[in-house]
C-alpha cells in the first residue's frame, strides 16, 4: 500500500534459519559473517531485489555517508556496467575466510544446517527447563534457532550467572539488549557451536551457577 522496502536483519539467521529471499518478498537482506557462517567478523554480506535497487538509483538525495554509498558499492563489485571508482580497500582475507566458510556449508548441505540447529535447540529448550528456567519467548513458532533468550530468575543478577559460567568452565553467555536488558540470558549456539554436547555443557555450567549465585533474600 504504502510502496515500502522490506529490510530483513539476517544476522544471527543466516546458514542456521530457513530465509526464502525472492519467496518471502524480501527486498533488502543483510547478515554478518560471525555467526552461523562460522567466519571471523569483518565482513557484512547484503543483497538487494529489484525494487530495492531501482529505488536506491532512483533517490533525489544524496547519500549522507561516502562510506556507505551503496551506489559506489555497487561500482566497486561491478555490477553498475560502469568503470570502476576506487572506494576502498577490499577486505581480502576476510572474503576468502567467508569463502571457505560457505563451502564448508555446501558440504554439510543447508537443509541439514536448518536441521541440526533446529534439533540442538529443541535439545536446549528441554535442559533449560530441566533445571527450571523459563523461555523468554513463549510461542515456538517465534524462537529463533540460533539465539535462545533465557528469563534471569528472581533473586539473581544476569552478570553473576554469566561471569560464573566463563570464569568456571570458559562457556560464553550474555545479557539481554535494549528493552530486554537485566531481564534475559541469551545463549547463541551458531555454526560449528550448535552440538548436542555444547548444550549438556552449558546445562552444567548454569546448573552450578544456580547453585552459587543466589542472591541473601534478608
Amino acid at each position: 500500500r504504502y510502496k515500502c522496502l522490506l529490510l530483513v536483519d539476517s544476522v544471527a539467521s543466516l546458514g542456521g534459519a530457513p530465509i526464502y529471499m525472492d519467496q518471502q518478498g524480501i527486498d533488502v537482506l543483510y547478515s554478518g559473517s560471525q555467526k552461523a557462517l562460522n567466519a571471523p567478523p569483518g565482513t557484512s554480506l547484503i543483497s538487494f531485489s529489484d525494487k530495492a535497487k531501482s529505488k536506491i538509483y532512483a533517490r533525489k538525495t544524496k547519500p549522507f555517508s561516502f562510506y556507505m554509498d551503496v551506489q559506489l558499492l555497487a561500482n566497486i563489485w561491478g555490477c553498475d556496467g560502469k568503470p570502476r571508482m576506487y572506494h576502498h580497500t577490499t577486505p581480502v582475507i576476510g572474503i576468502f575466510a567467508l569463502r571457505e566458510s560457505l563451502a564448508l556449508l555446501v558440504e554439510q548441505g543447508l537443509e541439514k544446517s536448518w536441521q541440526r540447529h533446529r534439533e540442538v535447540a529443541q535439545h536446549l529448550y528441554r535442559r533449560l527447563q530441566e533445571l527450571g528456567l523459563q523461555l523468554f519467548v513463549k510461542d515456538p513458532a517465534l524462537r529463533l534457532p540460533t539465539v535462545t533468550t533465557v528469563i534471569v530468575p528472581a533473586s539473581y543478577r544476569w552478570r553473576d550467572i554469566v561471569s560464573y559460567v566463563m570464569h568456571h568452565f570458559g562457556i560464553e553467555i550474555t545479557g539481554g539488549l535494549g528493552p530486554s536488558a537485566d531481564k534475559v540470558l541469551r545463549i547463541g549456539l551458531l555454526g560449528c557451536n550448535a552440538t548436542r554436547e555444547n548444550v549438556d555443557r552449558l546445562a552444567t555450567a548454569l546448573r552450578e551457577a544456580l547453585q552459587h549465585c543466589a542472591q541473601s533474600q534478608l
